[in-house]
């Protein structure tokens, strides 16, 4: 089931998302002048939380490979916007690759790297961005990314050289996140640059950005346990790392008023478990379940997404925050994420965690995107921005489902949950 909801104003260059989660590298986009035309995600939770944020655009809920390039240009035009394609972006599975996974060669999920360049070469856009795990360019892996790349050099495109892997903190994210980026681009268009970084020890650069300055104000308030009742947001007030924020988003559409911030959720542990950790160091790791404590002037750990319903679905181990004995909150992982308060997330830990593990960290995302922005010489001050009609806040809470039958798509496209066995001390999230 295609989802078109109300168009932008269509003055803006335009973009397609390929396995989009729940959005953060749309956001990164739309935040430096792109309108998301279309998104595409296998998955129909995190499918319908990214419609959620990102109503105004075509939303996919349907396997890659089952997608036609034409298929979603016809959505694409029947709904306003032009068929000229300027960026497709978006990174594949990344397990297949990973250093924390098994690495497996022939893991099923290599192979999508080559539907996403099929769907480039029957849209043809001016440029795409491809990102995924640095895993990708070590290894027997290296083959597989030669081979990407020499078909999209038989196909008209061209890398930028040499290949760059980008922390995000060095792009205002307080949390240590290495990303593999290729950015392509068709021959007859400039050519586009790496983002140079825009945060780090040079003093020509804004200093990184700390854990304490991203979540302190949140630190004030005691997390919800059980259902989310939500902040007042004049509770909070503003911040620094808020206003900075407001700011970095600032030509975003404007999303319906919401007075509540949502997703200060957390897990309720043992009093052995708080004990554990109220005696670790920051920047220490608890020793029994190897979560590390957050340093408060320090920067986070990766954020990662833990394994899917196949693989028994547990929660990927969190930090513990620098000044509770507990585990970061769902917000406070999207604050050390970069993403604004408003946006939203799936109302459970599991997939509000998994949802924020598995995006692209949106600043990053707004710096990569920026570069084809001066490619294709936009005065961003042109550009309208529209206010985007409120969503249903139900659409946060569909189990898989509900989210199916919204979709009108098999429940089982997402294998189903496998329970595993497992010692209940080191399983904090339950």
């Amino acid at each position: 089931m295609n989802i078109i909801a109300k168009k932008t104003s269509g003055n803006r260059p335009t973009v397609i998302h390929l396995f989009s989660g729940c959005g953060g590298m749309t956001l990164g986009l739309e935040a430096c002048g792109f309108d998301v035309v279309a998104s595409v995600e296998i998955d129909p939770v995190h499918s319908l939380v990214h419609h959620y944020n990102f109503p105004y655009g075509v939303t996919l809920c349907k396997d890659i490979s089952l997608v036609k390039g034409q298929e979603l240009l016809t959505a694409i035009t029947n709904k306003g916007f032009k068929a000229d394609i300027d960026l497709v972006a978006g990174g594949s599975p990344c397990q297949g690759y990973s250093y924390m996974g098994r690495r497996l060669l022939d893991d099923p999920r290599n192979k999508l790297i080559f539907e996403y360049a099929r769907i480039i070469f029957e849209i043809k856009p001016k440029y795409f961005i491809f990102e995924n795990v640095p895993g990708m360019l070590s290894g027997k892996h290296q083959q597989l990314l030669k081979n990407l790349i020499q078909k999209f050099a038989e196909n008209n495109y061209s890398i930028v050289q040499p290949i760059q892997i980008l922390d995000a903190s060095l792009y205002g994210a307080p949390q240590r996140r290495k990303r593999l980026l290729l950015i392509g681009y068709r021959n007859d268009v400039p050519k586009p640059n790496y983002p140079y970084p825009t945060h780090g020890q040079n003093e020509n650069l804004l200093p990184l950005t700390t854990i304490e300055k991203a979540i302190s104000d949140l630190s004030k308030i005691p997390i919800f346990i059980g259902n989310d009742y939500g902040i007042k947001v004049d509770k909070i007030g503003n911040s620094e790392y808020t206003n900075y924020l407001y700011k970095e988003y600032s030509l975003c559409h404007k999303r319906a008023a919401n007075n509540f911030i949502f997703g200060h959720r957390g897990s309720q542990h043992t009093d052995k478990t708080i004990s554990r950790f109220a005696n670790t160091i920051p920047g220490k790791t608890d020793q029994v379940s190897r979560f590390l404590k957050l340093s408060p002037q320090g920067l986070c750990n990766t954020l990662r997404a833990g394994t899917d319903r196949s693989r028994g679905g547990f929660t990927a181990p969190r930090p513990i925050h620098y000044l509770h004995p507990r585990c970061i909150s769902i917000r406070e992982a999207a604050r050390l994420h970069t993403f604004p308060d408003w946006f939203q997330f799936h109302r459970t830990i599991w997939y509000g965690f998994r949802e924020i593990g598995n995006a692209v960290i949106p600043l990053l995302a707004k710096s990569l995107g920026a570069e084809i922005i001066k490619c294709l010489d936009i005065d961003l001050s042109t550009l309208k921005i529209q206010e985007l009609d409120s969503m249903d806040d139900s659409f946060l809470s569909y189990n898989m489902r509900q989210a199916s039958l919204f979709w009108q798509v098999s429940d089982d496209v997402i294998p189903k949950r496998r329970r595993v066995k497992v010692d209940r001390d080191l399983t904090l999230s339950k």
